[in-house]
C-alpha cells in the first residue's frame, strides 16, 4: 500500500430543507493502519441513496443519524490493500457499509466477500446488493404481488423501481404501468418491458395513472409518496396492497404534505398499506440472489447505472439523485 493520504467527505452542517453542497467539507486523513482481525479497503465505487437525506437530520429512527463533522458511511466495495484478519488477504473484493472514503479500516465481521469474476463488482451495490433485494422483498413479500395482478411503480426509473417493474413481470403481472420525471425515462421504461409509463410532470397523477390503469390497480410500489399515494389510493381495487419503501417527495420539504387526502378508502376497499426496511428481509437474501442472478445470467433482467467519478463529487452526485438525476443505480467511482 503506497498511498499514505486518505480522502473522506465529512459532514459539516445539518440540512434545512433541500441540501447543499456548502453541508458538505472533503477532509484528507491518512490512511489508516489495520490492528488484529482488521482490514484496510481501498473503496472503488460507492453508493448513494435516498435513505441517507434523513439521516442527515439529528431525529430519532431506524438508523442513527450521521454524526457532524465526521465521515458519512454507506454502501461500497473495494479492494483489501491491508489485512490483519485471517480471512481477507490484499486483492480481495469485499463488500462493506463505510463508503464516503477512498480507504476504510473495517472489523473482519463487518465485510463481506464476493466474487468479481460473476458480475460487475458495481451490480453487488446495485441489482445484486440491497437495492435489488429491496425491490424483490417488497414486491414479492410485503406487497404479496399474484400473478394477473396490476402493479404501479412510482419513481419507476431510479434503482429500486426499475427492477420492481421487471421483476413483477417476470413474476407474472397482468399488467406493470410506472411514473418518472422525464420523456427519456419513461422511454427506458417502456423499453425495460413496463406496459404503460407516464411522466408525472405532465399532468395530476391521479389523471395519467387512470389512463393508463383504466380497471384499476392491486399493487402500489411507493418511492415518492404525497400525490403519487393519493392517487394509488384512488385507483387501487378492493383488498389492493402497497409497499411502502420510500417517500422522496418529502424528504426535503419543510411542511408535512397535504396528500393523501382519501385515506378513508382504507375502510371501504379494505386496502392494506405497509411500510417496509429492506434490512428486515435478510432470510430472503439466498433466493433473491438465485432467482435474480439467473434472470441477469440468461439476459432477462436489465439494470441501469448512473456513475459519478471522485470522492469530491460524492455531494454532487447524491444531490443529484434527490433531483431525480439518474438513471437506474447513483454510484460513485472513488
Amino acid at each position: 500500500m503506497s498511498r499514505t493520504a486518505n480522502r473522506e467527505i465529512h459532514l459539516a452542517a445539518r440540512p434545512q430543507g433541500w441540501p447543499t453542497e456548502d453541508i458538505f467539507r472533503l477532509v484528507t486523513t491518512d490512511v489508516p493502519t489495520p490492528g488484529q482481525g482488521q482490514i484496510v479497503v481501498r473503496n472503488t465505487f460507492m453508493s448513494v441513496d435516498p435513505y441517507m437525506r434523513g439521516r442527515m437530520n439529528d431525529v430519532a429512527s431506524y438508523v442513527p443519524p450521521f454524526a457532524l463533522d465526521a465521515p458519512l458511511d454507506g454502501g461500497a466495495i473495494g479492494e483489501v490493500v491491508a489485512s490483519e484478519a485471517d480471512d481477507f488477504a490484499p486483492g480481495d473484493t469485499v463488500l462493506h457499509g463505510l463508503g464516503w472514503r477512498e480507504y476504510a479500516l473495517l472489523d473482519a465481521k463487518a465485510v463481506r466477500k464476493v466474487d468479481p469474476a460473476l458480475a460487475p463488482v458495481s451490480t453487488y451495490l446495485g441489482v445484486l446488493g440491497m437495492t435489488g433485494l429491496t425491490a424483490y422483498a417488497g414486491l414479492i413479500e410485503v406487497a404479496a404481488m399474484q400473478p394477473g395482478e396490476t402493479v404501479f411503480v412510482s419513481g419507476a426509473a431510479g434503482a429500486v423501481g426499475s427492477m420492481v417493474g421487471q421483476i413483477a413481470k417476470l413474476r407474472g403481472a397482468g399488467r406493470v404501468v410506472g411514473s418518472a420525471g422525464s420523456p427519456a425515462k419513461v422511454e427506458r421504461l417502456r423499453a425495460l418491458g413496463f406496459d404503460a409509463a407516464f411522466d408525472y410532470h405532465d399532468g395530476p397523477v391521479s389523471e395519467q395513472l387512470r389512463a393508463a390503469a383504466p380497471d384499476g390497480i392491486d399493487v402500489y410500489f411507493d418511492n415518492v409518496g404525497g400525490e403519487h399515494l393519493e392517487a394509488a389510493i384512488g385507483a387501487m381495487r378492493q383488498n389492493g396492497r402497497a409497499a411502502i419503501c420510500g417517500m422522496i417527495a418529502q424528504y426535503n420539504a419543510p411542511e408535512p404534505p397535504a396528500a393523501p387526502r382519501n385515506l378513508t378508502m382504507l375502510i371501504s376497499k379494505r386496502l392494506t398499506l405497509r411500510g417496509f426496511i429492506v434490512s428486515d428481509y435478510g432470510h430472503l437474501s439466498e433466493e433473491f440472489v438465485q432467482e435474480v442472478g439467473g434472470w441477469l445470467r440468461d439476459g432477462k433482467l436489465s439494470y441501469d447505472e448512473t456513475i459519478v467519478d471522485g470522492i469530491e463529487n460524492a455531494p454532487a452526485a447524491f444531490l443529484g439523485l434527490l433531483r431525480g438525476e439518474n438513471l437506474g443505480k447513483m454510484l460513485v467511482r472513488v
